[in-house]
């Protein structure tokens, strides 16, 4: 029992649901409650991203283009076209995977940073046509989304909610649906990660022509990685559009991929946790320096070079090695 609690489907998850269920008795207002929502939006797609940058080894620098795009989608067909909230998510996670399928298999045969550039020129085009197509999508002045409807209900962060007899807010129930589905996302991307595919990834990563030698499909994994990594991203634009209720082009922006990106980077790569560590701290980084005004950029970008320098691996992973040098020094002395 206690080996099955030190793994980290089993023991991982299990810490990660009681820091979810314990945090919110820890915050003092709605304030707090709402960025920990948007630490979980983005630790959920940085969960799918880091499938295709830190198992894979395939670098994508315009994420949020997928954001932008599922964010847009479900707002244009919820609140222009009148479809359910629910249906429009979906149909838009749909036709964003389409789309990484169509495209996946020509830009993944490129390596390095032609690959880097093609990923990146993806997401200026995505976040140039919703800067643009304004009779659309409203241009650089954004856009109106409708509330999410789950089951009757439409779940504003405004609103109070009745269940079972207690009283919540709009804010608890949308803290409540992102924690259950920041659980949910990273229990598939472990399950991904130990099965077949995962272990092709991994050898993709190592060496492509290796794996293809030893006949490992690659262009098939890398496409099917690409395809639900953008999966991700685009629910999570999807929710984190009907959660604010309102979005511009920024959520597609160049500066919001390299966020994202950096987030997996900076806790680490092939880390699951990791990169969950990474979107809290990236997130919560700009609240904690605002006080800086002027500084806050130059003290940001400083805080994450000296990460980057002393911590090259990422932070959880060095922090994990530091904790088990003491037991692997222990278990030396003790064979010598």
């Amino acid at each position: 029992m206690m080996q099955a609690l030190k793994s980290p489907r089993l023991g991982g998850l299990s810490a990660l649901s009681c820091v979810l269920i314990i945090l919110p008795f820890t915050l003092s207002n709605s304030f707090q409650l709402d960025v920990a929502i948007q630490v979980g939006i983005a630790a959920i797609v940085v969960v799918g991203l880091n499938l295709l940058v830190g198992f894979a080894g395939q670098i994508s620098l315009g994420h949020a283009g997928f954001m932008g795009m599922g964010a847009y989608m479900s707002a244009i067909l919820s609140g222009t076209y009148g479809w359910s909230p629910l249906l429009a998510l979906i149909f838009a996670a749909i036709c964003v995977g389409g789309l990484a399928f169509l495209i996946g298999g020509p830009i993944l045969r490129l390596k390095g940073h032609y690959l880097s550039m093609a990923t990146l020129g993806l997401g200026i085009i995505i976040a140039i046509v919703i800067n643009t197509e304004s009779w659309l999508t409203g241009g650089p002045d954004g856009l109106v989304v409708e509330p999410l409807s789950l089951f009757g209900w439409a779940l504003s962060p405004f609103d109070e909610y009745h269940l079972l007899g207690i009283s919540l807010s709009g804010t608890q129930v949308w803290y409540i649906l992102i924690a259950s589905l920041l659980v949910f996302a990273v229990w598939l991307a472990l399950n991904i990660i130990d099965s077949p595919t995962g272990r092709a990834l991994r050898a993709v990563h190592g060496s492509e022509i290796a794996a293809q030698v030893v006949g490992v499909n690659t262009a098939h994994y890398k496409v099917k990685v690409f395809v639900i990594s953008a999966v991700f991203a685009s629910v999570m634009g999807s929710l984190s559009a009907h959660y604010t209720g309102f979005i511009t082009p920024n959520i597609a922006g160049f500066h919001h991929s390299i966020e994202l990106i950096t987030m997996v980077v900076l806790g680490g790569m092939a880390s699951t946790y990791g990169v969950i560590l990474g979107a809290v701290i990236l997130v919560l980084l700009p609240q904690v320096l605002a006080d800086l005004q002027e500084f806050e950029m130059l003290a940001f970008g400083l805080i994450l070079m000296v990460t980057m320098i002393f911590m090259p691996k990422g932070l959880l992973p060095t922090l994990l090695n530091l904790l088990n040098k003491p037991k692997q020094k222990t278990t030396s002395e003790e064979a010598a």
